[in-house]
C-alpha cells in the first residue's frame, strides 16, 4: 500500500471501485479513469478516501519505455508542416501502390 503524499501521483486502483484505475495528481484522486485500457472521464465522488490508494502493478508485456509518451512542447521542436511535401508524398504513394479505387 502506498501512502498519500502531495506528490503521489499516477495511475492506482479506484479507491472508490468504480472504475478499474483512477489517476491521482498531487495525492488527490482526479476525474481521469482507466478500465479494460480504455480511458475516460469520471469526477471522483464528494467523499474521503476510504484508504491509502494501491498502485497499479505494472504489465511488462505493456511496457513501451516510454516510447509512446510525447511532451507537450514536442510539436515545437519538429518540422513545420509542408502541403507541397505531403502532397508530394501522396503522389508518389498512388504511383506506386496504385489507386485504392
Amino acid at each position: 500500500m502506498a501512502t498519500i503524499t502531495a506528490t503521489t501521483w499516477g495511475w492506482f486502483r479506484d479507491p472508490y471501485q468504480l472504475h478499474e484505475d483512477r489517476y491521482f495528481s498531487e495525492g488527490s484522486p482526479t476525474k481521469l479513469v482507466r478500465d479494460a485500457g480504455h480511458e475516460s472521464f469520471d469526477p471522483p465522488p464528494n467523499l474521503p478516501l476510504p484508504g491509502p490508494p494501491v498502485p497499479v502493478p505494472e504489465r511488462a508485456s505493456q511496457s513501451t519505455g516510454g516510447s509512446d509518451l510525447r511532451r507537450a512542447d514536442d510539436a515545437e521542436r519538429e518540422a513545420p508542416y509542408d502541403n507541397r511535401a505531403a502532397c508530394d508524398r501522396a503522389t508518389n504513394a498512388v504511383r506506386r501502390y496504385g489507386s485504392p479505387h
